[in-house]
């Protein structure tokens, strides 16, 4: 819902936390060879993207939230369609999409309701996102979440985070079913 995206855009921030750039992170990995890094969440290589020119490890150490907030307000929340999903399940949907991908939440969210998983919110994914009851849905997307980490070659080195993360966000999501 519109009015989540202040808290939800909050409560993902303190999930994915500083600066890092531990080279072991493939998203600290930029394919022109140079070392990435990503504060509060923002890859180099997206925000980079996101202002059109190269920037360095400093700059990245520098960035707030405020200037950061338009990059996931666009190219997570919006394209998660989070504006028009239940309480709760917005911010369990745009969290997903931050760490994992959009796409790939939405395929989650596909699985957890029951349609086929392509990637693509179209209507029938939204009628069966508001036909499904939200804490049945939070329980599933959160079990398809931990499925997905699972399978990621890199689980051994960032495992126990995710699912951490998913609990967090699970209990976070469910609290704001209100």
């Amino acid at each position: 819902m519109k009015e989540n995206w202040n808290q939800a855009f909050k409560q993902m921030l303190a999930s994915e936390g500083g600066f890092t750039d531990d080279e072991r992170d493939k998203g600290n990995q930029l394919p022109d060879g140079r070392k990435g890094s990503t504060m509060l969440g923002v890859t180099q290589f997206n925000w980079e993207r996101h202002v059109g020119h190269k920037v360095t490890h400093d700059q990245m150490r520098k960035l707030t939230p405020a200037d950061v907030e338009p990059l996931y307000k666009k190219k997570y929340w919006d394209v998660v369609r989070a504006d028009e999903l239940p309480n709760g399940i917005d911010y369990l949907v745009f969290d997903m999409g931050v760490n994992a991908g959009p796409g790939r939440s939405i395929k989650l969210l596909q699985t957890a309701v029951g349609v086929t998983p392509d990637g693509g919110f179209g209507p029938i994914t939204m009628a069966a996102v508001q036909a499904i009851d939200p804490v049945t849905l939070i329980e599933r997307f959160s079990a398809e979440k931990v499925v997905f980490y699972r399978g990621l070659n890199d689980f051994k080195t960032y495992g126990n985070g995710w699912l951490n993360r998913v609990a967090a966000v699970k209990l976070k999501a469910s609290s704001m079913l209100g």
